[in-house]
């Protein structure tokens, strides 16, 4: 065998001996993992997501998926030729988009998920919020300020709802089974219409609900960066808190470490905000004493 062999034998020895303390660690441990951006848009680094999370199951950890599909549903209704509207970055749905949303989220995209994880070895099952209770939604209310009248007003964004209930039993059941849940993010309610939900709130009430052990939120950017763009590893409630109230801290960044905080005080031992466009994101996080994200904590 050549030097050059063996260096590479030692360097992956060296792998599996570093994260072998946290093989230990997390065994038998719940890690809720809200997937989408970038991460799930290409093929690659799909099946190298559906690789590492079989991965988890097989070493004994029980993962439990939870997908995106904005961009997907956008695409669709582009296709059929309906126009849709956003206020506050949620989109106005009304009853032909919420089926749509429904077909593409529960239809294309998880069945997608599902046969990747299987492709890779696992065993995967497809579910939304409806299957046996498990997401019960309320219809999201939201005001605007009318520039004109400088009153706050009630805005309809039809069928867009939030988890209000969260039902764990089926995915203890599943998770028991040996099987891989993967989530899409609809809901009924109590009055019986179908909601679409953002992923990543719902991804966190279930983390929470499930008292997971780690809530992982993939975005498309490193995670929480201070004013100088060096990525913050770990944040606490109260530097939140300060990072918010200088700025650092805004935009669309907000309302993902909002859910990850809300997480965190349900119960959830950690959530971490990571980029899903860095192969094996995941397993970096975990697996290394330096981690991929920013770990945050109540």
């Amino acid at each position: 065998m050549v030097d050059r062999d063996k260096k590479k034998l030692q360097k992956k020895a060296s792998i599996l001996i570093e994260a072998l303390p946290y093989l230990k660690k997390y065994a038998g441990d719940i890690f809720v993992v809200k997937y989408g951006g970038h991460a799930m848009g290409e093929p690659e680094l799909a099946l190298q997501f559906a690789e590492d999370i079989t991965l988890l199951k097989q070493v004994g950890i029980h993962p439990v998926i939870i997908h995106g599909g904005g961009p997907q549903i956008g695409r669709m209704l582009e296709r059929l030729e309906i126009k849709s509207e956003f206020i506050d970055g949620l989109r106005v749905t009304n009853k032909t988009t919420v089926e749509i949303a429904e077909m593409v989220l529960c239809g294309n995209i998880c069945k997608s998920i599902v046969a990747d994880i299987q492709m890779a070895g696992g065993r995967a099952i497809g579910l939304s919020g409806k299957d046996d209770g498990l997401v019960t939604a309320t219809k999201v209310a939201r005001t605007q300020i009318d520039p004109t009248s400088n009153i706050e007003k009630a805005i309809d964004l039809g069928f867009v709802g939030e988890p209000t209930a969260v039902n764990p039993t089926l995915l203890l059941q599943t998770i028991e089974a040996g099987v891989i849940p993967v989530i899409s993010p609809i809901a009924a309610g109590t009055d019986g219409h179908t909601y679409n939900i953002n992923a990543d709130t719902m991804a966190g009430a279930i983390a929470g609900a499930l008292k997971a052990r780690r809530f992982f939120l993939l975005t498309d950017v490193p995670g929480v960066l201070n004013k100088d763009g060096e990525m913050l590893t770990e944040l606490d409630h109260a530097e939140i808190e300060t990072l918010k109230a200088d700025g650092t801290i805004s935009g669309g960044m907000l309302p993902k470490v909002d859910t990850c905080l809300k997480a965190a005080e349900q119960g959830v031992n950690g959530a971490v905000i990571l980029d899903g466009r860095v192969k094996h994101a995941v397993l970096l996080e975990i697996f290394t004493e330096s981690g991929a994200g920013t770990l945050i904590r109540v």
